[in-house]
């Protein structure tokens, strides 16, 4: 099948933009490119391997994948397009250090957050809404909330939490 240059980078640089390093944006290249039927598995396989092997950052497999798949101009596009989403983080701090102290910045910046805590506040809800806890989970939530508040670490939390619900549940 024929490959589009401008789709094929896009849709590394989407699974990039869109991912946290290393091979998180694994699925989303093998979805799209196989989709495509721009890859196959062995492309992904020796990618991988090659990734591992090679030292540097394993988000690097990814030129490997581009060269697989659509040879140098592949490999090129992949390389280009892991590049970006860091230098655009760069270009944004470096915009943002010039109005962070802007009175309209902390109240943008006050209104981003409150609407992430509404919507964390919604999924929380909906989750407990599903779970159907009893008084004793309520009573390890509200343990983990208050160990929280006073900044005890969060392993600690999840340790203590795990052993209360073994002890409780068993």
């Amino acid at each position: 099948m024929m490959i589009d240059p401008f789709t094929y980078f896009l849709l590394f640089f989407k699974a990039t933009l869109f991912s946290s390093g290393g091979f998180s944006n694994l699925p989303s290249l093998h979805q799209d490119l196989l989709a495509n039927g721009w890859a196959t598995e062995a492309d992904f396989g020796q990618s991988i391997a090659i990734g591992q092997i090679s030292p540097g950052p394993n988000g690097l497999w990814v030129i490997s994948l581009g060269y697989f798949t659509y040879g140098y101009l592949g490999a090129l596009l992949a390389l280009i397009a892991i590049t970006l989403p860091p230098l655009l983080v760069l270009a944004i701090e470096a915009g943002y250090t010039r109005i962070e102290n802007q009175l309209w910045v902390s109240g943008l910046m006050r209104g981003i957050s409150l609407a992430v805590i509404g919507i964390l506040l919604t999924v929380v809800w909906a989750i407990i809404g599903r779970s159907g806890l009893d008084w004793r989970s309520w009573l390890i939530a509200l343990a983990a909330l208050l160990l929280a508040a006073k900044r005890v670490n969060i392993i600690i939390i999840l340790g203590l939490a795990a052993l209360a619900g073994y002890l409780i549940y068993r």
